[in-house]
């Protein structure tokens, strides 16, 4: 589904309903003293499941700015295709934040966070990944914020995948596809993105044993937020977006 991308501020009401709204004292403040807005001025308010609500300001209220809505679409941006990165948090954060903003920005439906048998972090905070994806997403001008998926078990999540092109990178030695050799663009795709010290053997072979397929992300040895970036972008390329 093409789109005209439209620059505007944008701001994040995942609780909006009806033809008017007034944004929380925290967007109220930034709305009307960082970004200097005013009443008449025209923004986009996104409620991160595909509705792009533009709208105008009528109360120019700091502590709960009114906004009339004059415009709404609904599925605005929505791809054809699913893309699910399912991977195992970094011991720094900084660094899986940061991809995860790039994955945003690119575009992506899922993130899944994984626990290995070599992860160097089993404990998240979630609330801290939505601000980055909430921030990005604005940034982005898009109206759909991806899901954000708790710490999942390796062997459980395999076991209850249900995509049709499930795919595992990892830098064991053994016979690898490139993406584009095994992935058919406008189809739903899964990629498994191991930690620093990589999927163990075991965790490979039972991976492939229930239809995940081995690629291979190039010839260098990648860092893991760097890998989940390269499998978003390869992905989105092939789908021309």
């Amino acid at each position: 589904m093409k789109y005209t991308l439209v620059i505007m501020n944008l701001f994040y009401t995942p609780d909006i309903k009806g033809d008017y709204y007034i944004l929380s004292p925290e967007e109220s403040k930034h709305c009307l003293r960082v970004l200097r807005m005013g009443a008449g001025d025209s923004l986009v308010l996104v409620d991160g499941q595909g509705g792009w609500y533009e709208g105008v300001i009528e109360d120019a209220n700091v502590k709960g700015c009114g906004v009339r809505i004059c415009r709404v679409q609904e599925h605005y941006g929505q791809r054809p295709f699913r893309m699910h990165l399912a991977i195992a948090p970094t011991k720094n954060m900084d660094r899986m934040e940061w991809m995860l903003e790039k994955c945003t920005e690119m575009g992506i439906e899922a993130i899944t966070l994984l626990e290995t048998a070599h992860s160097e972090r089993k404990v998240v905070r979630m609330d801290r990944l939505e601000k980055v994806a909430v921030s990005a997403m604005k940034q982005s001008q898009k109206a759909y914020l991806p899901e954000l998926r708790a710490v999942s078990v390796f062997r459980q999540f395999v076991s209850d995948c249900t995509e049709r092109y499930k795919f595992i990178a990892h830098c064991h030695a053994g016979e690898k596809k490139r993406l584009d050799e095994v992935y058919v663009p406008g189809e739903d795709a899964l990629v498994l993105i191991g930690p620093e010290g990589d999927f163990s053997t075991e965790e490979v072979a039972f991976a492939q044993a229930h239809g995940f397929v081995p690629i291979t992300l190039g010839i260098s040895r990648l860092r893991t937020e760097t890998a989940g970036m390269v499998a978003c972008h390869s992905i989105n390329f092939m789908n021309k977006v």
